[in-house]
């Protein structure tokens, strides 16, 4: 579920290399009834429990003797749950399963590696214009904090600050959700026509694979998040040539893209 990851810690008083664990991000594709109901992104583990929760939340299932089996394709850490119910239960959900927009029909051997090659198909990598001091990092990471008022009152939100090369705040976002915080942050160059400007991200949350992608498709070169990255989207970073670091405290955790961070 972790990954041993090499990174740089940069501190006022210096860079050293350091060894860091990330947590893992693969998709789980669960299929009711043959078909692929929904694909999600987790962490691997307990696919069994995830899925048989996953129905219950759905409303697929109300209670375990609606269903049969939960099966594993390839074991246990599959990335594939095949759900069958009681004849008596898929009669009366056969409407909802029918109904529901999947994400993918794959039935085996989804991996995040296959997720990270359909990716590259659809990224460019971005370009390698911009650099960064760690104290400008670091002040771009400060005047996040200033943009979030709706996390102020409520302590539930999420914002995302957009940088241009000048380090100049060109966008800003909050939202209930990350992913959300982030379109929204971009959307707005985007609609002004300003969208080649976008030149670093900061996020208050974690970078998923998701949040590098999203970057990417922005042309953004340095995402800064305020936790640790998953593995997965460590991989889609370094394949599309971009900086990716995490703040921790006084320091800066860089995982990829270090030759735009500068060490005085």
């Amino acid at each position: 579920m972790l990954t041993p990851t090499p990174a740089w810690h940069y501190r006022s008083v210096g860079v050293k290399s350091i060894d860091l664990e990330l947590i893992q991000e693969e998709p789980l594709a669960i299929n009711v009834q043959g078909k692929t109901y929904a694909t999600v992104m987790r962490t691997p583990g307990a696919e069994r429990a995830h899925a048989a929760g996953f129905c219950l939340s759905e409303g697929i299932v109300d209670q375990l003797d609606d269903i049969r089996d939960i099966a594993l394709c390839d074991g246990d850490y599959s990335n594939v749950a095949a759900v069958m119910l009681s004849r008596e239960r898929y009669e009366k959900v056969r409407s909802l399963l029918g109904g529901k927009n999947r994400m993918s029909q794959t039935s085996c051997g989804i991996c995040g590696r296959e997720i990270i090659e359909d990716l590259g198909k659809l990224l460019t990598p971005v370009e390698s214009s911009a650099t960064i001091s760690f104290d400008a990092a670091m002040e771009a990471v400060f005047q996040l904090k200033k943009i979030q008022r709706l996390r102020k009152r409520c302590f539930s939100s999420h914002a995302v600050a957009i940088l241009n090369n000048r380090l100049e705040q060109i966008s800003t976002a909050e939202d209930a959700g990350r992913h959300n915080a982030l379109d929204k942050a971009i959307g707005k160059l985007f609609l002004e026509r300003k969208l080649s400007q976008a030149t670093m991200a900061i996020l208050s949350s974690r970078a998923s694979y998701e949040m590098i992608q999203k970057s990417a498709r922005a042309g953004i070169e340095i995402v800064i998040s305020m936790s640790r990255p998953t593995g997965l989207a460590l991989d889609l970073a370094n394949q599309l040539n971009m900086t990716l670091a995490s703040v921790r405290e006084e320091g800066l955790y860089v995982y990829s893209g270090r030759q735009r961070l500068q060490e005085t």
